[in-house]
């Protein structure tokens, strides 16, 4: 399902599109999967990691993950916020990079104060496939580091709540980055005009560089 130059993709959000201006790629959960949505990611988030429910999850997760409309694994990754044992999350995040790695589809992040973990992580496990951090929030010394290790960022709710980001944004490559609205109330056109003044190009040729990234990254689909 390749984006129209005149869609809107939606890098990660939680809610179906029913605009035909839109491509959305769904987050969903292993326990909760609708094979009725078209065009998805599907991962066992840090946040709800059970282990009592845990190994059914992963065998869900690689079943889903040969579906021709899962177009990346995730959001999966790591967090030091939460009460889930770090060791644990670990173990989770490696065994859904391994099974994205071994079906050859993008990984999509989700990370709190963990980055150096997560880059050591990926390193390690000699992960080849692309790597997009969601909803990036960080500084550009950051932005810098994770772009440098070739991953891709994902920007959205925080480009309304932190106007210090659009600096941040500025100087990511123009072919290295998603827009995403995730859970928050405003629409991907808006973020798209947000990012479109930010890089100082139109609404169209953004879309039209967006579509070229997507097509780059995810080869799958």
């Amino acid at each position: 399902m390749k984006p129209r130059n005149a869609a809107f993709f939606n890098l990660h959000t939680h809610n179906p599109s029913t605009n035909p201006g839109e491509l959305a790629l769904v987050n969903q959960y292993p326990l909760e999967f609708d094979a009725s949505i078209p065009l998805c990611s599907v991962g066992i988030h840090p946040w709800f990691i059970q282990e009592e429910t845990l190994n059914k999850e992963l065998t869900l997760v690689e079943q889903y993950a040969q579906l021709p409309q899962v177009a990346a694994l995730g959001e999966c990754g790591l967090d030091k916020r939460i009460a889930v044992p770090f060791a644990l999350q670990q173990q989770v995040f490696e065994a859904q990079l391994q099974l994205a790695e071994h079906v050859q589809k993008p990984v999509i992040i989700h990370c709190v104060a963990a980055f150096q973990e997560l880059i050591a992580t990926i390193r390690i496990a000699k992960i080849t496939v692309p790597i997009i951090i969601h909803g990036f929030s960080k500084n550009n010394t950051l932005a810098q580091q994770l772009l440098q290790e070739g991953y891709y960022l994902s920007f959205g709710k925080y480009l309304f709540l932190q106007p210090e980001l659009a600096e941040v944004l500025s100087n990511v490559p123009a072919d290295r980055f998603f827009l995403e609205t995730d859970a928050m109330d405003r629409s991907i056109q808006e973020v798209y005009a947000l990012v479109a003044d930010c890089k100082k190009m139109s609404v169209d040729q953004l879309k039209s560089s967006l579509n070229c990234t997507f097509v780059a990254v995810f080869k799958s689909v």
